[in-house]
């Protein structure tokens, strides 16, 4: 009898394995990205849509990033620098002041969901860059200088 118990012990046991491992989530090469708490935003943000949202979370959060990133929507007359400019005026001791130019502006929103998207995936900010000038170059001008190879 004891023999019995231990093979349909086994039998469960080799049957568990078996299915948590196929429900496990694969192995992947993704990285995680920085995202700043959705308290942390302004109320016009936070009633957005969520690819709204989680750009400007990734800009709070990602700034050393996306000052390196243009925008072609034609910002630049604006004062915008980069596509860091499209989510934030400044910061300062008082805190951050934001702009809601990418609350309306979808190349501003393509451009940074394509740029998380890119780390994710493990590119680093100046191959991002070179996709992004090639990908939305045909929108309009940049608002950042040519790179310089």
């Amino acid at each position: 009898m004891k023999f019995f118990q231990f093979q349909v012990l086994l039998a469960v046991m080799i049957i568990s394995e078996v299915i948590l491992s196929a429900c496990s989530t694969p192995q992947s090469n993704e990285h995680s990205i920085k995202l700043a708490p959705l308290s942390e935003m302004p109320n016009s943000v936070k009633i957005s849509p969520e690819t709204v949202r989680e750009s400007y979370q990734f800009a709070v959060s990602n700034p050393e990033i996306l000052k390196n990133i243009p925008c072609y929507c034609g910002c630049g007359p604006m004062g915008h620098t980069s596509n860091y400019s499209c989510y934030i005026q400044s910061v300062d001791d008082t805190g951050i002041i934001f702009d809601e130019h990418a609350l309306g502006c979808s190349i501003c929103v393509d451009i940074t969901t394509d740029t998380m998207h890119m780390l994710k995936e493990g590119k680093s900010v100046k191959e991002i860059r070179v996709l992004v000038d090639q990908r939305y170059s045909p929108f309009g001008p940049s608002n950042m200088e040519p790179l310089v190879e």
